[in-house]
């Protein structure tokens, strides 16, 4: 009996490399510029494109439309909460995961649905602070602008924020939990961004939008434990 045992577990490891090889993906995908473009049509702000199973984790791409600072639906961060005190803009869009309606504030605006405390709370907010900011706590956000430009605030830390709440399903969605609110700090940097650059944001840094001229758009790539579900394909270009 024991010698079938270990001949068992032998064979187990033996067998176990293969079954990772053969559930691993095995082929590329690819992603037109018409479909960009077609999905970037569509209503909404932060659109995901695809999201595909690369092994380890789930990959997600996205496309996202921000227009003007100042007009509505102009959202600052990158997910679907809102940035407490920040005087983030209200707004309406299909979101990007599950086609679910979301606003645009701090990174989406979803204002009725806000969450615990987060970040430095204080009384008088810092002077000169970027409101509508968003960090995430897990995931990493890299940015490729294919139209338009404007001012991507990063760094510094989120004052009088509120954490994503828990039924903020398109936050939770597209980036997992996140605090939205202002941006501000020492280490706060207002780079001017164009068509053609490309930003990577890493988890836990605030970001937002500021000085929006008349649009912009860009390409979001989102490596992530699983926060989105493999599998999913925009409606737009569903076949």
């Amino acid at each position: 009996m024991r010698r079938i045992i270990v001949q068992a577990v032998g064979m187990a490891l033996a067998i176990a490399p293969a079954v990772a090889i053969a559930q691993s993906p095995k082929a590329a995908t690819y992603i037109t510029d018409e479909e960009v473009k077609k999905v970037n049509a569509e209503p909404g702000v932060d659109r995901t494109i695809r999201v595909v199973d690369i092994g380890s984790e789930n990959y997600a791409v996205g496309v996202i439309h921000r227009v003007a600072t100042g007009a509505r639906g102009t959202g600052a961060g990158g997910g679907a909460n809102a940035g407490a005190g920040g005087g983030a803009a209200a707004g309406g869009g299909a979101a990007g995961g599950g086609g679910r309606a979301a606003g645009a504030g701090a990174g989406g605006g979803r204002g009725a649905q806000q969450g615990e405390p987060c970040g430095e709370q204080a009384t008088t907010p810092p002077s000169g602070a970027t409101p509508g900011g968003i960090a995430h706590d897990s995931q990493t956000e890299g940015y490729l602008i294919i139209s338009g430009g404007g001012t991507l605030v990063t760094g510094g830390h989120i004052v009088n924020g509120r954490k994503t709440a828990p039924d903020a399903s398109v936050t939770t969605e597209l980036n997992g939990p996140s605090c939205g609110g202002m941006i501000a700090g020492s280490d706060v940097v207002k780079k001017v961004v164009k068509t053609g650059d490309i930003v990577i944001i890493p988890a836990g840094v605030p970001h937002g939008w500021t000085d929006i001229g008349d649009h912009v758009d860009y390409l979001s790539f989102r490596p992530s434990d699983h926060v989105l579900k493999a599998g999913y394909v925009h409606p737009s270009i569903r076949k």
